[in-house]
């Protein structure tokens, strides 16, 4: 669904006190965006309509079936007195919940990352603003001294990318004030996102992710050991085939038929692309323009707890979804000049022919496991896109 299709959002708040205590549901308030995962708009809708200073905790409940728009239902907490209506829902234990969707969670979140601003001798200088709080991260944004950290939580499996930066550290990414426990505190970095990067900006952005993938390239258990899931083609393999099987009863017929085939030349198709000659490396894992922010050449690549261990060229198919048509061809061209420079001898044109159905079927496993390791009223967002990334990888190996 296109942007301009989807509903403006509603939002309505049940609200706890910081132990836990119900008190019950705020009127609606309309809200500024209708992505369900921004919470900074909810947030400034209820202090500005109903006088309310409150935290997003979770989602509780969503008027549609897919995300975004409609009528949502957030669990928040709050410490102001407030003009509730009753409210006769139950709020049940999941053993998935991560702990900033609890009552005071986000609170141990914060003061944790005021010590982390004490060791730098930083302090904050206004109040906290929360930007987004869903089953994959919780963001917030801190005000230092004429400056901005940023404060992000991620769920387990997602954790390593606290130790990742720190190995990355001087290179193109985030400046990392401090990490502990799927906890990371950063700088900011002038500029803006880029979803709209022009075309030198595209060209170097791969430059720079090339640059980074060639200096772990052959180094795959040294990115393993911090913790990095591994997409190398005989854990790949085994995660499609999975994933095909528990997805079979939601793809139509023809698409299984199709994805039989598949599976059943993997390992000629894995040996293939390892015979195109690049090693497994650093995989970026959601490697898009919006994914970069700076200004001129001065790029920093973002968000690296999407990344794992695979074949370099894993990272392509994501970003030239996401770039000008017109912008495709020089791209990938670009890219692979870059690594035929980097490993002489190198096939990076065949290798990624053959990588582009593996990599939308990588999409399928990464949000199987996300439906996995998510409590049940957060499922919604990420619901259907198994079977959509599967359909995608029948679409692909149809021609």
């Amino acid at each position: 669904m296109d942007a301009d299709e989807i509903p403006p959002r509603t939002a309505r708040l049940v609200l706890v006190t910081p132990n836990g205590r119900v008190l019950g549901i705020l009127p609606p308030v309309a809200a500024a965006t209708p992505w369900w995962q921004e919470a900074g708009p909810v947030v400034r809708a209820v202090r500005d309509r109903l006088g309310v200073d409150a935290t997003i905790l979770r989602l509780l409940e969503t008027e549609r079936d897919r995300p975004h728009g409609g009528l949502v239902t957030y669990l928040a907490e709050t410490a102001d007195p407030a003009s509730v209506e009753p409210w006769s829902g139950i709020l049940d234990e999941q053993p998935l919940r991560l702990p900033y969707a609890r009552p005071g969670g986000p609170a141990a979140d914060l003061a944790w990352a005021r010590r982390a601003l004490e060791a730098h001798g930083l302090r904050p200088s206004g109040a906290p603003e929360q930007v987004r709080s869903w089953n994959l991260s919780s963001l917030w944004r801190i005000p230092v001294e004429g400056q901005v950290a940023w404060l992000k939580v991620v769920p387990p499996f997602f954790a390593h990318e606290g130790a990742l930066l720190a190995r990355l550290a001087g290179g193109p990414v985030p400046r990392l004030l401090g990490h502990e426990d799927g906890r990371v505190l950063l700088a900011e970095i002038p500029g803006e996102d880029l979803y709209e990067a022009g075309p030198a900006q595209l060209l170097d952005m791969v430059a720079l992710l090339v640059g980074l993938q060639r200096s772990w390239h052959g180094r795959a258990e040294d990115l393993l050991a911090l913790g990095l899931p591994d997409w190398r083609a005989p854990a790949l393999e085994a995660a499609i085939a999975a994933v095909v099987e528990r997805t079979a009863d939601q793809l139509a017929a023809s698409d299984r038929a199709v994805l039989a085939g598949f599976l059943s030349g993997l390992p000629r198709r894995f040996a293939d692309i390892a015979a195109c000659g690049l090693d497994d490396t650093l995989v970026h894992g959601d490697f898009h323009p919006g994914n970069c922010r700076g200004e001129g050449s001065a790029i920093t690549l973002l968000d690296w707890g999407d990344s794992g261990v695979g074949h370099p060229l894993l990272d392509q198919p994501a970003f030239l979804t996401r770039i000008p048509a017109d912008a495709v061809r020089p791209v990938r061209a670009h890219w692979h000049d870059r690594w035929r420079a980097a490993v002489p001898g190198t096939d990076p044109d065949r290798a990624a022919d053959l990588l582009a159905p593996i990599a939308a079927a990588r999409q399928a496993v990464i949000y199987q496991g996300f439906l996995d390791r998510i409590e049940p009223a957060e499922r919604v967002y990420h619901r259907t896109d198994p079977a959509d990334w599967l359909g995608r990888t029948a679409a692909i190996l149809g021609g």
